[in-house]
Formats: structure tokens, sequence, C-alpha cells
């Protein structure tokens, strides 16, 4: 078991890091589970801890940075579904 925001079991967890361009990349945090609840608190957390991990080895670099638009793409399951479209 895994506990990012809840304790679930959670079956995986996949971290996607794309560079658009030498200004902007986007981080993609999948998480899945089996149960009748949503997890999508854990995709967000694992995103942003991502955004934060990438911050502190980029820092000395330049401390310029920016997090942001740190949203939820899509979910299944929990009360009701979700899809939104991608960052652009």
């Amino acid at each position: 078991m895994i506990p990012m925001c809840h304790p679930l079991q959670i079956n995986g967890v996949d971290i996607d890091i794309n560079i658009i361009d030498k200004d902007h990349i986007e981080i993609l945090c999948s998480v899945e589970m089996e149960g009748k609840t949503g997890v999508e608190m854990e995709a967000l957390t694992g995103a942003s801890v991502a955004g934060l991990t990438i911050y502190d080895m980029c820092k000395s670099i330049s401390q310029k940075m920016v997090i942001k638009e740190v949203k939820l793409l899509e979910k299944t399951g929990g009360k009701s579904d979700f899809k939104s479209p991608r960052l652009e």
C-alpha cells in the first residue's frame, strides 16, 4: 500500500514528464486502484511532488521557475466521472 492522501490500496502510479520547449514541461500522474472511490487527490499530489522535485533539482540553474496549472484532467470512479481538455 502506498498512502499519499488517503489510506487506499493503490495498484499503480505512473509519472510522465514531457519537455514541451526550453521553458515548459508537462507532468502527468496517473493513479490506479480497484474500489469505489476516485484517486484524483493522489494523482494531483503525485504531479505536485514531481514538480517540486524538478524545481529542487533545477534551482541552481534558475530560481525563476513557476509551478502552475495543477489540475485534474480525467477521473473515473467515485461519485462521478470527469474529463477535461488536455493542457495546451
